[in-house]
């Protein structure tokens, strides 16, 4: 794991702001946020898919020609204005207090999975079809929340390991927690109808009744935040000053972590988890207090990042509204934009991170130890056995078992009809398990080796996400659309993301931290894009997009193959061609440059064959989540860090996965399927977690 980066001082987390306050500043500071949320309110008011306007409104509010706008006020209107502002407060707080805790920037209740594991919790009481009370939906989302904190929390140190690690930490969190409630909501379509937007976070309401019991929870919880700002104070000091003043610091963090967890799940339990509220608002409030003395002190930075998180919320809602025809403005959740919002943020922070230097370890700090020729024979021998035991098994295994001797007949052509049907849909199903899988291992190998972290995949750096995006813009506008054209869509796509992050990356030198972190960032917002897209074209078709996105063999023909061999005909011979600049470029930053290489060169061409390897694969099954990292980490466990041995061991290992997790997900629920991206996602994510706390403190070493 690499060293951690430096966090520019504009966003760092800050102890208490040393100048005197200014007492005229500050109330002009906090008179102009008022007087945004004041506006917005308005405005939001005057907005709506029924006939009443801004003149409507102020007619009702002083009592003339009340009648239907009234009705429209009090059963939909009001009720979305009260949920953003009560969300809005909660986040903004709850974030703060999240960035103070862990010393850092990037902690959000994004960031450190507490959204994610709330949403899941609530999905989960939905698939299981249980009716529960407000508040007893609130406290299984707040345990959801504080679960998934607590272990990104401890798998980053608290912060200690730095921005870049907290993130990844977050992200794969996350990223399970997302794989597992997706499985909840393919198998149990009709029980979870409507989760899926809301899963994004919506601030829609029918009546007040939500907003009316979560409010008293969010002034308990606003409350106790402002009865900790002095220990937060004294926290930003550090350890040792905090507690030569007399302050408890783990006691203080722990009750500092459960106030922000309550008021984050709050806030999921009445709109959703709305993306990146928590990093926004107080990024923004702490900008905006560094110009301005006195507001650094948390017993003003508090109230400040509460009333920029309402400004962000209305703000998003807002613009939707404005943007956005009528119902579509309804359907289409207000953390699309939030998440938008948030991603460019986070990019933005990223930019201006420094990178570790030379001292940084790179992928090969957690290689092992060197494999011995023979050891390397023997694995490679066990790999292919096992594909071909998993090619097999997949052919053999589903809602109908079939036998060898039917295999053999239906390749001579002499098979029975049932036989001949049941295989001409498995084999391009097997075959897209293996190429894919295959596909993906070959790009994370290239991205860890070229990013110099074990830890990094396809998917952080957004060519996944942007892929899908392309694809699913192609499914929804264009049914029935030729694999072609969806390829390439899925490629301009997949390499337009990656073109993106990687420019945005290059800013005084390609530092892999700064990449991965502008990645995550672009995955984060071409995921709301692709729910952006989803809604507004095809709202009553999600399940198809929830199917595309969760990877998936279903329905796979031979022609729908070629563009990922096509992919792996071509970039299997380059990666062979470089593997000894890959050995390189996994050391460090300098090693590559003493030797001559063309450093920048020699990455864009790789990162670029990763992309394009991604975005076939992509075609072939979806999106596909955990091979990249998972395979090629293990590769190098098992045969050491040279990359002529790693690079086909890691395409053997992701092979295998993917198919043994879509036999498996063809068989444990048949005749209902479990799409073969959740299934890996479930597979790697221990995995990954395990690695993260292995590797606990190398960051920092």
């Amino acid at each position: 794991m690499p060293v951690t980066a430096v966090v520019p001082d504009a966003a760092r987390p800050a102890p208490p702001a040393a100048g005197r306050a200014a007492p005229g500043r500050l109330v002009a500071v906090f008179a102009a946020a008022v007087l945004a949320v004041l506006v917005l309110s308005a405005v939001h008011l005057a907005q709506g898919t029924a006939d009443v306007g801004a003149l409507d409104v102020l007619r009702a509010l002083v009592g003339q020609d009340a009648g239907s706008t009234v009705a429209v006020l009090v059963s939909s209107r009001l009720p979305r204005l009260l949920a953003g502002l009560l969300v809005g407060v909660a986040l903004g707080v709850a974030g703060a207090i999240l960035q103070s805790v862990a010393r850092n920037p990037l902690a959000s209740p994004d960031t450190l999975a507490v959204n994610a594991g709330s949403y899941v919790t609530v999905v989960a009481a939905a698939a299981l079809g249980l009716t529960v009370p407000f508040y007893l939906q609130g406290g299984l989302a707040f345990l959801g929340g504080l679960a998934a904190a607590a272990l990104v929390l401890a798998l980053a140190r608290g912060g200690a390991d730095g921005p870049t690690r907290l993130v990844l930490a977050g992200s794969a969190i996350m990223l399970a927690l997302h794989s597992l409630t997706m499985v909840l909501l393919v198998l149990f379509e009709q029980e979870t109808t409507g989760l899926f937007a809301w899963g994004s976070g919506s601030i829609v309401q029918s009546g007040t009744r939500t907003v009316t019991l979560a409010a008293p929870v969010v002034a308990v919880g606003v409350a106790a935040a402002l009865a900790l700002t002095r220990r937060l104070d004294l926290l930003g000091l550090g350890d040792d000053a905090a507690q030569v003043l007399g302050i408890h610091v783990r006691r203080t963090r722990v009750a500092s972590v459960l106030v922000a967890v309550l008021l984050a799940a709050i806030a999921v339990t009445v709109a959703g988890p709305i993306g990146f509220v928590g990093l926004a608002a107080p990024v923004i409030a702490r900008l905006v207090g560094r110009r301005v003395p006195g507001l650094g002190r948390h017993a003003l930075l508090l109230p400040f990042a509460a009333l920029v998180g309402v400004v962000v919320v209305l703000g998003a809602d807002v613009l939707l509204r404005a943007v956005l025809p009528g119902r579509a403005a309804v359907i289409v959740p207000t953390g699309v934009v939030t998440t938008v919002l948030g991603a460019g943020i986070l990019v933005w922070m990223a930019r201006r991170l420094r990178d570790a230097g030379p001292g940084s370890r790179g992928a090969r700090g957690a290689l092992g130890r060197p494999r011995t020729r023979a050891r390397v024979v023997v694995v490679l021998v066990l790999l292919v056995v096992a594909l071909v035991a998993a090619l097999v098994a997949g052919l053999l295994l589903g809602d109908r078992i079939v036998l060898l001797g039917d295999v053999s007949n239906w390749a001579r052509d002499v098979a029975g009809r049932q036989v001949s049907f049941v295989l001409d849909q498995r084999v391009p199903r097997v075959l897209a398990a293996v190429l894919a899988g295959a596909a993906l291992a070959l790009a994370g190998t290239i991205v860890q080796a070229v990013c110099r972290n074990p830890l990094a995949e396809p998917s952080l750096l957004g060519v996944t996400s942007g892929a899908g995006l392309g694809a699913v813009v192609m499914i929804l506008l264009v049914p029935g659309v030729g694999i072609w054209p969806m390829s390439a869509a899925a490629g301009a796509c997949a390499l337009g993301v990656f073109a993106l992050v990687y420019l945005l990356s290059a800013r005084g030198g390609l530092a892999s931290e700064r990449l991965l972190l502008v990645g995550i960032g672009a995955q984060a917002g071409t995921t709301a894009l692709i729910t952006l897209v989803t809604l507004v074209v095809a709202p009553w078709d999600v399940n198809l997009a929830l199917t595309w996105l969760s990877g998936s063999t279903y329905g796979r023909s031979l022609e729908q193959l070629l563009p990922v061999a096509l992919a792996l005909l071509v970039v299997v011979p380059l990666a062979a061609t470089h593997r000894r600049e890959l050995d390189v470029l996994a050391l460090d930053e300098d090693t590559p440059r003493v030797l001559g290489l063309a450093v920048d060169r020699s990455r864009l061409v790789l990162l670029g064959a990763a992309a394009l390897t991604t975005a076939a694969a992509v075609c072939a099954v979806g999106v596909i989540a955990f091979v990249g990292l998972v395979a090629p980490h293990a590769a190098r466990a098992l045969v050491g860090a040279r990359h002529s041995r790693v690079l086909p061991v890691a395409m053997l290992l992701g092979a295998v996965l993917v198919s043994v997790a879509d036999t498996l997900g063809r068989v444990v629920i048949a005749p209902a399927q479990i799409p073969a991206g959740l299934g890996t996602a479930l597979l790697g994510a221990p995995y990954f977690v395990y690695l993260l706390w292995r590797s606990r403190g190398r960051a920092a070493g």
